[in-house]
């Protein structure tokens, strides 16, 4: 009844456009190059509205990246098979866009870390809370007793958030260090 285009092609056709994709940005460059040959001032205009459809091509990834930010900010914790559930996109492009994400999070106040073959994205809360209690001098079972209410659920995923925030230099020294939290706590 309502199929979308994609599910009224045969299967071949089907392979031709995702085989196609973005490249048909060069198909449509060697044809201008031909016409440019018998007529310039058509190729002129091809190319005009080539280079337009071009750009114009990447604005629904725009759209796309920003409403994935908004959606991951109501979350304390995320991890990339929800979101690809949540946007009915395949796990492959969500893991795209989360790795280069990643890439680029020294100066943001959420981190995405990389732990049992899964992105996971933290909140800000998540990441400010794990290191007023990081700087306390607690050990990693008493971070993870704190961060419960954060939906962390393993040791592993502490020590994957302290790694990557040493990693990118924004985890500062300890105030407190375990040994002393363990002293302090024994002799109160």
């Amino acid at each position: 009844m309502n199929k979308t285009f994609s599910e009224t092609l045969p299967k071949k056709w089907k392979v031709v456009f995702i085989t196609i994709g973005r490249k048909w940005f060069i198909i449509l460059l060697i044809i201008i190059i031909i016409v440019a040959i018998y007529n310039p001032i058509a190729a002129i205009w091809m190319s005009g509205i080539t280079i337009v459809l071009f750009l114009l091509s990447f604005i629904p990834g725009l759209f796309f990246k920003n409403k994935l930010h908004k959606f991951l900010k109501k979350f304390y914790k995320i991890e990339d098979e929800l979101i690809a559930k949540k946007f009915n996109k395949p796990l492959k492009k969500i893991r795209e866009i989360l790795f280069d994400l990643s890439q680029n999070q020294e100066k943001k106040d959420w981190l995405i870390t990389f732990l049992n073959k899964q992105y996971i994205f933290y909140h800000p809360k998540t990441i400010d809370k794990f290191k007023e209690v990081y700087n306390k001098g607690y050990s990693e079972k008493e971070i993870l007793d704190n961060l419960k209410e954060y939906k962390l659920e393993q040791r592993s995923e502490i020590k994957v958030i302290k790694e990557t925030l040493i990693k990118l230099d924004r985890l500062s020294e300890r105030e407190i260090s375990v040994k002393q939290h363990k002293e302090k706590q024994r002799f109160t």
